[in-house]
Parts: structure tokens; sequence; C-alpha cells
């Protein structure tokens, strides 16, 4: 999906924000990502202070399409939305 839309660095870092935490708020999403990521909860919130890590995690939507509609439901954003937030993270763009 290519996108022409602009995404600031913060715009993109608080969108990964809010990814994170949707992906928090159920344990099982939570933990596929940390199994993937490597990651266990007690470094998490460190690693998230890192715009490389945010970047994986909207990677990780990226890479699956139901989940990335199912946040996009959640956070009233637009997929194309959440792929230039990746895109301004440093992810390829899609």
């Amino acid at each position: 999906m290519r996108t022409n839309l602009c995404v600031s660095a913060d715009e993109a870092a608080s969108i990964a924000i809010e990814a994170l935490g949707f992906l928090a708020s159920d344990p099982e999403r939570l933990g596929r990502f940390l199994a993937l990521t490597g990651l266990g909860p007690e470094n998490l919130r460190a690693a998230a202070q890192e715009p490389a890590f945010l970047g994986q995690v909207l990677n990780h939507l990226a890479q699956d399409e139901t989940l990335l509609i199912a946040f996009a439901a959640n956070s009233a954003k637009t997929p194309e939305q959440i792929a230039a937030a990746h895109q301004a993270l440093g992810g390829e763009p899609s």
C-alpha cells in the first residue's frame, strides 16, 4: 500500500505508542509481540523509548493485516496513516 501522507516523527511515535498500548491491552497479542521481539515485560518500557523499537511496533502491525485493521478501527486511524507513521520511523514503504 503506497501512501502520500506525510507524518512527522513525533506523530509517528505517538501512533506507535498508541499501537503498543493496543497490543498490551490483550495478553495474547502482547505475548506474541514479545515472543517475536525477544523482549520481556521487564524491559518493554525502556525499549519503548527508542525510535527503532517504535518502528518495530508498527512493522509488527503491518505484517498482520487483521491486527492492522483492528488497530486502525480501535484508534480511528486509517491503515494509510499507520503506514505513513511506519515510514516516518524508518520502515520500508508498503
